[in-house]
């Protein structure tokens, strides 16, 4: 004879109200910086300056699709979607992906003009203090998102972080290129380092969707967390052995479920209340998860299909 035991998961820690605060957080931050260097831009006609402020509205897109991501990701599980909304973050983190990269295509294009038909700007001072002003803004957006990140494990966030990382990298190359432009007379070096931020951007965007494409496919846990939970699951004294190990992520969620191999001999009672024991120690280690235990008498020979063999 053989039993199904399910946990289900609850929201912990109020990760999801710290997800939303980072989402609104970065919105409020993108079109205070949309807003700040259109000022810039209109003083100076800097190239770079708008080829920043081009960034900025392109992360006030992606900050916005994070924020409606997030909030379905965080909806409970429904009729029509047994196993949660987690998946709405890889998809928000794919698109974030799309948008680095053609933020990234937009800064290499624009430092080839710039190398081609280099010019002064005007009033540089006005340029380099909103840049600054961006810089402290989004430096303390960033530290925030981290913090959310480091929390939740929220992949759109992250994603979301990578944009404002690479915006800090371009202010400054957008100050420097002002300052070395203005008193060197040095009219190619903003394009040089607006190449190289884009270059690092293309390299952040493949790191996102590299790690979207895996929750998206049902990519199994790490190994080191798949030997973690069988070292857990067989610790029980009543454990005969532990096999049929699956586990997947979606979002916040994990999903992890396993045969356990007990004595036959034993009342399903107790077979329910060893599983039920092995599923709070899995719980300890994995907070939140979604954990699924089929019970199975040991010595008993079944057939469990499975895609990998």
């Amino acid at each position: 004879m053989t039993q199904t035991a399910e946990h289900r998961p609850v929201d912990i820690s109020g990760n999801g109200t710290l997800m939303r605060r980072a989402t609104y957080a970065a919105v409020s931050v993108a079109i205070a910086l949309v807003l700040a260097k259109l000022v810039a831009w209109a003083q100076t006609g800097s190239v770079a300056v708008l080829a920043s402020l081009l960034d900025s509205v392109l992360d006030a897109f992606a900050s916005v699709l994070t924020l409606f991501a997030v909030r379905h990701a965080l909806t409970p599980a429904d009729k029509e979607h047994r196993f949660g909304h987690g998946k709405a973050e890889p998809l928000a983190g794919l698109a974030q992906a799309a948008f680095v990269a053609g933020s990234s295509t937009l800064l290499l294009l624009e430092a080839g003009r710039r190398l081609w038909r280099p010019y002064p700007v005007e009033a540089p001072a006005v340029g380099i203090a909103v840049m600054v002003l961006a810089i402290v803004m989004t430096l303390a957006l960033v530290s925030f998102q981290r913090r959310v990140v480091r929390k939740t494990n929220s992949l759109a966030i992250s994603g979301d972080s990578l944009h404002y990382t690479g915006d800090l990298l371009t202010n400054l190359a957008v100050i420097l290129g002002l300052v070395l432009t203005t008193w060197l007379g040095w009219l190619f070096i903003d394009a040089l380092f607006g190449a190289a931020i884009a270059i690092f951007l293309y390299y952040n965007a493949w790191r996102i969707a590299e790690k979207a494409l895996h929750m998206l496919m049902d990519r199994e846990m790490p190994d080191r967390d798949r030997e973690r939970i069988l070292a857990i699951a067989a610790n029980h004294p009543n454990v005969v052995s532990v096999h049929e190990l699956r586990t997947r992520t979606a979002g916040r969620n994990c999903f992890i479920q396993f045969h356990l191999e007990m004595d036959g001999a034993i009342s399903l009672s107790q077979a329910h209340t060893i599983s039920d024991t092995v599923e709070a120690a899995v719980l300890a280690a994995y907070p939140g998860a979604e954990i699924m235990v089929h019970q199975d008498p040991a010595g008993l020979e079944e057939d469990h299909p499975s895609p990998a063999g």
